[in-house]
């Protein structure tokens, strides 16, 4: 396997990372505050879903879950999680819904946090990303898909 350097765009310049800036315990806690608060938002938005993931979201087939959840490239796939995720969901139900999420997640910078920060912390544009990610997402979803299929 090559160097990860080796895909994606060319730079002109080769960029390096620079340690981040030391932070003082009010910044983490700050921060872990956020975390909290967001996760506890997604619990909420997740029972305020109830009703209507479990009356009509539960006879989605698996395979259409799966599909649909290609927007979590786009969106938040925590925030997708917590508001179709049920227990009334078969279990292979809830394997197909999360491979589908976690497959597309890595498709956008959007998709998903470390998506998110590393490219901040990379200089990668949207472009550059989905140039990449989006080809790849959509090869690897396939193949998921005929796997699950074949489970």
């Amino acid at each position: 396997m090559g160097n990860p350097s080796d895909f994606g765009p060319r730079r002109a310049k080769e960029s390096t990372l620079t340690e981040d800036k030391p932070e003082g315990l009010k910044d983490v806690v700050i921060r872990a505050l956020k975390v909290y608060l967001f996760v506890l938002a997604l619990v909420f938005l997740g029972t305020g879903f109830k009703p209507v993931v479990d009356t009509y979201l539960v006879r989605v087939p698996a395979s259409a879950l799966y599909w649909v959840n290609i927007a979590s490239a786009v969106l938040d796939n925590a925030t997708l999680t917590a508001a179709e995720i049920t227990p009334a969901m078969s279990a292979y139900t809830i394997k197909c819904a999360l491979a589908g999420l976690l497959i597309a997640g890595g498709m956008l910078i959007p998709g998903n946090i470390p998506n998110i920060i590393c490219a901040g912390k990379l200089s990668i544009k949207s472009r550059e990303w989905a140039a990449f990610g989006v080809p790849l997402g959509l090869i690897i979803m396939t193949g998921f898909f005929i796997v699950l299929i074949l489970m």
